[in-house]
């Protein structure tokens, strides 16, 4: 896969920490949802650091807070306390204008619903977000994402007209059109067949293989989690166990059905 890839980009809002190689910082983040005897904590004190380059999973059963951790990592949900760090730029204190920014221009998602316009063509949903924000993205930059996730005869084609791997093939696209410092991939195979699912984590997995960036991916497949470097196991709002090694399938399952998991 051949996308071209711009350095980070220069400062942004908010403060910027200088180079570094962690792309994503969480440090003590707790997040809950509803009020007083109904208030459910989704997050209780994560801290944990994605480096730039690295394809990390993040995995546990429902209700454990994994698409909260994600939610919050890409500037999506204000935590209640805690400190989020985005590619050098600490989001405390940044208005919900520069969060969208930063978001827009360093940020690319995945989700398991595509989430594409069903009345616009593939390249017109690429370029999309950039239309948005008021620029007018290069025919030729479309074309190269496009080209990259293997699409470029389909182009001109509306999602309708599309298999559900392809649809899921342009959000891809489109979430690369801005050279993002981190993908966050959430259940990006969940509606797919097997076949089509490896193709697509094919992709992400080159994005880190070839370009370095970073990818944090939420999924309940362990076949899926076992193309990560890493996995972060997540229990009752808590980080249970770290996986730095890559582990086979049948080991990530064994480790989510008998929960054989360390709490920390």
């Amino acid at each position: 896969m051949s996308i071209p890839v711009r350095c980070a980009a220069p400062a942004r809002p908010g403060i910027v920490l200088g180079m570094t190689t962690q792309t994503v910082v969480l440090r003590d983040v707790r997040a809950t949802y509803g009020t007083g005897d109904r208030q459910l904590v989704a997050l209780d004190g994560v801290s944990v650091t994605f480096e730039r380059g690295t394809f990390s999973a993040v995995m546990g059963p429902s209700g454990s807070g994994k698409s909260t951790l994600l939610h919050c990592a890409a500037g999506l949900d204000r935590p209640v306390t805690g400190s989020i760090t985005i590619d050098g730029v600490v989001l405390d204190g940044l208005t919900e204008d520069e969060v969208t920014r930063l978001r827009r221009d360093r940020i690319g998602f995945v989700f398991q619903a595509f989430n594409l316009v069903s009345s616009l063509t593939a390249e017109e949903n690429v370029a999309l977000p950039a239309r948005l924000a008021g620029r007018r993205p290069p025919a030729a930059d479309v074309a190269a994402a496009l080209t990259a996730v293997g699409l470029a005869g389909r182009r001109r084609h509306r999602p309708s007209e599309l298999s559900g791997g392809e649809q899921q093939r342009v959000a891809l696209a489109r979430a690369l059109i801005s050279r993002p410092a981190v993908v966050f991939a959430d259940e990006p195979t969940g509606a797919l067949d097997s076949v089509t699912s490896r193709n697509i984590l094919d992709l992400l997995r080159a994005l880190v293989d070839e370009h370095r960036q970073t990818v944090v991916m939420v999924t309940h497949d362990p076949v899926a989690a076992a193309r990560a470097d890493r996995i972060v196991f997540l229990a009752d709002g808590r980080i249970a166990d770290d996986a730095r090694v890559p582990l086979t399938a049948e080991a990530i399952a064994a480790r989510t059905t008998h929960q054989v998991v360390k709490p920390c």
